[in-house]
């Protein structure tokens, strides 16, 4: 866990309209800034920034919250993955508890390795655009496949000298680790011991993860050598796993929210050429088979996927199985087929977004469709064939788990095929028992290995806070309505207090409240309200400790998430007069607490109402509730009375 002092000091260093900044482009309006939301497309700004808040919000989709919030909406990060991503903005060292030396080792060697990626990365950026060959040669060629510039340096592409040694040379002048340079591929460690560039002679392509990190790299020859591949990459490291990354998934994830929707292509130049299009929501699988992993990751962003193929047919069936585990995970497929002779770079070369979009959206076709087509045609009239056709397509419709889809598909098949729809229902079934059971053995083989591999005793997991419930009753308005007062103004100075000693001490709003509540012997009945109250207790001598701060940047994801409810109408576009607020908020106190307890006791009254006529009780058990529901209409009467 991260050491709260650590989360303190990330919150109070973060400037949220720094941080939206970075991903928002935003312009000044009156005490806020405003900007076009990136969390879905919009014309007209409704995105808003408050300064005064440390918030943002959204009018048009309700999405926002503080720079925390905002990150792990916008870059689907953990909280853990947001608190270190503003940590390194703002140069703060995250401190951790809880955590073994063994892992703390292994996490600092992770950022070392980054760390040289990233120089490394600068280093074959400025190579390609500072030294005679790398703009002879490296510029060269990318400007022959008609990248601009602007392109050129968004995608931060470079090249390394074909002498073999200027990289590992550069390196070790600058202090870099030789096994460091080993183990993340950038150099290879020849039989006399010496170092050489595993890229030389190469354009660069730099390998980003998802949070922007430099975690590997490709490299294009440019001379075409007997035995030797076109393309290079880096091997596998702490910090590189091809199966989990997908190149362009840094500069695409916000088009891809936006647009709800990710294109996905084979090589680095297809994404490339599509950006410099004006088409960015789209990803490359680098030539592999896509993962699980890979395909978790363009669900963090969306459920709707277009595969963009050439006329390469091979290449197509190769990719089926590859698109099948698309479906098991619940995603909305489509599949386009380019013309002939056209890849998606080419075609981006000689297109327009808009006309590449309107071409996209006019020719893909459902996946399901697509393969059934693609499979028949070549089955022709051989009988065996279509029925293993058949077959195939009944495993892809097996794995779709949504019951309506799953029919419609069967059904669409039937009539594609022309068999009947009752004999490919019980294909689907059959395959559909067939793969539950292997992902029964699956998971009984994952908690075998994991058992052998971990201690038996392990401390039981802390329980997640559970989110407040929404009870339609008097009580659970009133509660909530106290809370967001406490949330807003818990540490409001409300008055203060006379000490023994003849001085005095100020009175926080949070601790006025606590009072007036146990003054009237009442609690708050939801443990997530108790949690919060404690929270703002136990922290409000804390220097420039504010409720809403310290709960928006909470490890614990319900207080955070309540937080944030609870404040983001406070951005409405409606001016709110917070002096009025704050200068009475001694009799917002009293008020809401009587509110409160009013709310108890009319609940109460309410549960012994229907508890006396619900035929349940003995004559004796009906005498002694009546006589506690009269004491609770009494109490009702005089603080009824008292409000007035």
């Amino acid at each position: 866990m991260i050491d709260r002092k650590t989360i303190d000091q990330v919150y109070q260093a973060t400037d949220i309209v720094d941080v939206v900044s970075d991903f928002v482009s935003l312009r000044k309006s009156g005490v806020n800034y405003k900007g076009l939301c990136p969390f879905h497309e919009e014309k007209t700004p409704s995105f808003v920034v408050t300064p005064s808040k440390g918030i943002c919000h959204c009018f048009g989709c309700h999405k926002g919250g503080n720079a925390i919030n905002f990150l792990m909406q916008i870059n689907n990060m953990t909280y853990p993955e947001a608190i270190r991503w503003l940590a390194r903005k703002y140069n703060i060292e995250v401190i951790e508890t809880g955590i073994d030396e063994k892992a703390g080792q292994e996490r600092k060697h992770r950022e070392e390795l980054l760390t040289l990626n990233q120089w490394a990365d600068d280093w074959f950026q400025q190579t390609l655009q500072e030294t005679p060959e790398g703009q002879g040669i490296g510029l060269s060629y990318l400007r022959s496949r008609q990248f601009r510039d602007d392109i050129i340096r968004k995608f931060q592409l470079g090249y390394c000298p074909s002498s073999g040694y200027g990289l590992g040379d550069a390196a070790r002048k600058n202090h870099m680790s030789e096994n460091n340079l080993v183990e993340t591929g950038l150099c290879i460690r020849t039989n006399n011991g010496k170092l050489r560039d595993r890229f030389f002679g190469r354009v660069i392509f730099p390998v980003h993860n998802y949070m922007g990190k430099v975690v590997a790299f490709g490299g294009r020859i440019l001379e075409k050598k007997d035995n030797v591949g076109k393309y290079l990459n880096s091997p596998e490291s702490p910090v590189y796993s091809k199966s989990n990354e997908l190149y362009g998934i840094y500069f695409a994830k916000q088009a891809i929210q936006r647009q709800d929707c990710c294109y996905l292509v084979e090589g680095y130049t297809d994404v490339i050429s599509m950006h410099q299009c004006g088409i960015e929501n789209v990803v490359a699988s680098s030539g592999t088979a896509l993962t699980h992993d890979q395909i978790r990751l363009i669900k963090k962003f969306t459920t709707n996927l277009t595969v963009l193929y050439d006329g390469d047919n091979a290449g197509i069936k190769a990719s089926l199985r590859g698109i099948d585990m698309l479906l098991e995970h619940g995603l909305n497929i489509k599949v386009l087929l380019l013309p002939d002779g056209d890849d998606p770079d080419s075609f981006a070369r000689k297109h327009t977004a808009e006309e590449y979009v309107d071409y996209i959206n006019q020719h893909q076709v459902d996946f399901i469709r697509f393969k059934t087509d693609l499979l028949l045609r070549d089955a022709g009239s051989d009988l065996h064939a279509r029925a293993m056709v058949i077959n195939n397509i009944a495993e892809s419709i097996a794995r779709i788990d949504d019951t309506i889809t799953r029919s419609l598909y069967i059904t669409e098949c039937a009539n594609i095929t022309r068999v009947r729809e009752e004999n490919i229902i019980e294909a689907v079934n059959s395959l559909r028992n067939r793969l539950k059971l292997a992902k029964i053995q699956e998971n009984q083989r994952e908690r075998a290995k994991n058992e052998t591999a971990q201690p038996q005793e392990e401390a039981a997991a802390p329980k997640k806070l559970e989110t407040a419930r929404r009870i339609p009753s008097k009580l659970a308005v009133a509660e909530a309505n106290l809370m967001k007062y406490l949330i807003r103004y818990g540490e409001k100075i409300v008055g203060q207090y006379n000490n023994d000693d003849n001085t005095s001490s100020p009175v926080t709003f949070a601790s006025y409240v606590s009072a007036l509540m146990s003054n009237d012997d009442i609690s708050f009945t939801h443990p997530l309200y108790s949690t919060i109250m404690q929270e703002l207790l136990s922290n409000q001598d804390k220097p420039s400790f504010t409720a809403s701060n310290h709960l928006l940047s909470h490890p614990d994801d319900a207080i955070r998430e309540y937080a944030l409810s609870q404040i983001s109408d406070n951005t409405a576009s409606v001016t709110i007069d917070e002096q009025a607020i704050t200068d009475h908020l001694d009799e917002t106190a009293i008020k809401l607490v009587s509110d409160l307890t009013l709310a108890t006791i009319a609940d109460k009254i309410t549960e012994l109402t229907h508890l006396i006529n619900s035929g349940t009780l003995t004559d004796e058990q009906i005498t002694d509730k009546t006589i506690e529901l009269a004491t609770y209409k009494q109490a009702q009467i005089e603080l009824k009375k008292n409000k007035r």
